[in-house]
């Protein structure tokens, strides 16, 4: 239960205000200020984009690079390969990864197309697992990367993309509603949803038909399929995509021929998520 003395915030998760470490809190907002958009930050960017003073974020990039989780000219800074001891251990050791594999490479070597699972993070999904599969044609000798340049821990944007439209979907109308407060949907494409009222509708008609075909929304060129993945309680955990180039497959041949094996695989995770 939330009250005047808990702290809530961007996990699940509100303890209580004398629990709260707030300089702690302070630097990983220092940490998730960079982004692919800004890179290398100095204090003043820093500070801006996680909302403390100069001084502060200065103390903390400083601290942060003395650590090894970013590097420093003296003047900029940018994360060091020290952070991905954090994705590394999670991908290693949380049970999500590990449970989906094996399903992403056999749909993906039967099928000769490109899976993952991604789950929400704040407006983007994350991806949490892909498939690794490679097949070679036997007349060219070439080999095929079945992977559409989707890597572990890529993080897309949830409004345009088949699994954040699910994800999405698994919310209750008032957490939408407070998902969408004051958002405004970016334009990718020529293609991509932005009228409010529009996303609803589409937000409306996934949580109806239990998966999300997205075309070219995210990328011209690329249309993809989701369906979410529940653990037994019922709960939406993540989302299970496909992905295909519409020289490959049409949008209707993409979901008669791959929504049952996603809707398939979605039941058989059920048991293990």
């Amino acid at each position: 239960m939330v009250t005047s003395k808990t702290v809530s915030g961007p996990g699940s998760f509100p303890i209580a205000k004398a629990d709260m470490i707030e300089g702690m809190a302070k630097g990983m907002a220092v940490l998730e200020s960079f982004d692919t958009q800004r890179q290398r930050l100095n204090a003043t960017l820093a500070a801006e984009r996680a909302g403390i003073t100069r001084a502060a974020a200065r103390r903390h990039l400083l601290t942060l690079t003395h650590l090894g989780y970013l590097e420093t000219d003296g003047s900029y800074f940018w994360l060091a390969a020290k952070v991905l001891r954090f994705s590394g251990s999670y991908l290693a050791s949380a049970r999500l990864p590990r449970a989906i594999q094996p399903t992403l490479n056999r749909l993906a070597a039967q099928t000769q197309e490109s899976f993952s699972a991604g789950v929400l993070d704040g407006d983007e999904v994350v991806i949490v697992g892909r498939s690794g599969y490679e097949w070679r044609n036997s007349a060219t000798g070439g080999v095929r990367v079945l992977a559409y340049g989707l890597h572990l821990g890529a993080r897309l944007p949830a409004h345009a993309t088949s699994t954040g439209r699910v994800l999405l979907a698994a919310k209750t109308k008032g957490a939408l509603n407070e998902w969408l407060k004051g958002r405004a949907l970016a334009r990718l494409t020529t293609q991509t949803i932005i009228d409010l009222k529009q996303f609803r509708a589409v937000i409306d008609q996934v949580r109806a038909d239990d998966y999300c075909l997205a075309v070219e929304e995210h990328e011209l060129g690329v249309h993809a399929l989701a369906v979410p993945l529940r653990n037994m309680q019922g709960k939406t955990v993540a989302a299970l995509n496909v992905v295909a180039s519409p020289q490959r497959l049409a949008a209707h041949e993409m979901q008669r021929d791959l929504l049952p094996l996603l809707l398939d695989a979605a039941r058989e995770l059920r048991q293990l998520l």
